[in-house]
């Protein structure tokens, strides 16, 4: 039974950075109806910037400066390609602009292996806390940082978008941009910032996952799939799904691995969305929406 929730945690470590990516594809995808598959490309930035400052060739910083300038390096670059890219964009049809973000993938990722290199940086837990032994059941101190981080967000979010005017206005953006603008809502101002704070989250996760997974500058495909697997099975559009999605694939992944699956976790993570979307299209927490004609 100690195996059992040996895996569980372990789904649960995973699941949470799996979650953070689907958050970041959710304010996307509500402020502005597109899909960002650069997503994935924001947590190796987190990743690979928190390495090198904090154990690579410009010398060891302390782990918060070095987690915080990935954070704002990825939330620049969130800015920048809704700035640069998704705004000077001439056709606004979300299909063509789907496009333009996998085109931007591409050049991050060779951006990545140009300023980061090709090698793989271990780095240590950020510390602080003890790890934890509950029984025979072991949580690293990492992880304990991963599932407070993960809480953090989504309460942050949870308050922006329900009692802020600046998250209010954002949906508003995303769901009438015509009508918003005519109230005063600056649209491509709120497009800008949930571009830049889904840049923000996924470098808080690709600063945390690097303690434990190595970061490398081509694994911003998988993490992206992840993570817009996770949202799509909680719900694109929901950030409660998103959470819950994500938590829901890391632990399939972690029983496969578990359970002897371990070179097809990624195949039954892809077969488990397949089914939900056929027994539930919208997602698990998804619901058809209506507009007033």
């Amino acid at each position: 039974m100690s195996y059992f929730f040996q895996i569980i945690i372990s789904g649960i470590l995973v699941g949470s950075i799996y979650a953070m990516a689907a958050l970041g594809f959710t304010i996307v995808f509500n402020a502005t109806r597109v899909i960002n598959f650069a997503n994935g490309e924001f947590l190796v930035i987190g990743g690979l910037a928190t390495a090198v400052l904090a154990v690579g060739g410009m010398g060891a910083w302390p782990v918060w400066l070095a987690v915080a300038v990935a954070m704002l390096a990825t939330t620049v670059v969130g800015a920048a390609m809704q700035l640069l890219a998704i705004n000077h964009a001439r056709s606004k049809d979300p299909h063509m602009l789907v496009i333009l973000t996998i085109g931007i993938t591409l050049m991050l990722r060779g951006a990545c292996s140009l300023i980061f290199g090709r090698d793989v940086l271990f780095m240590q837990d950020f510390g602080l806390f003890q790890p934890m032994l509950i029984g025979s059941v072991y949580i690293p101190s990492q992880g304990i940082w991963i599932v407070l981080s993960l809480i953090a967000v989504s309460l942050a979010l949870w308050f922006m978008f329900t009692h802020t005017v600046t998250g209010r206005a954002m949906q508003a953006a995303a769901m009438e941009p015509r009508a918003a603008g005519l109230c005063g809502i600056e649209v491509r101002t709120m497009s800008l910032l949930a571009f830049a704070i889904a840049g923000a989250i996924g470098g808080l996760a690709g600063a945390l996952m690097s303690p434990i997974a190595p970061p490398f500058y081509e694994n911003g495909v998988v993490l992206g799939l992840k993570g817009f697997s996770a949202s799509i099975v909680g719900g694109l559009g929901n950030p409660v799904g998103a959470v819950i999605g994500g938590l829901l694939i890391g632990i399939i992944e972690s029983a496969s691995a578990g359970y002897g699956l371990s070179g097809y976790k990624d195949a039954v993570s892809f077969l488990i969305l397949v089914a939900i979307l056929i027994a539930c299209p919208s997602g698990l927490l998804g619901r058809t929406s209506s507009a007033r004609v």
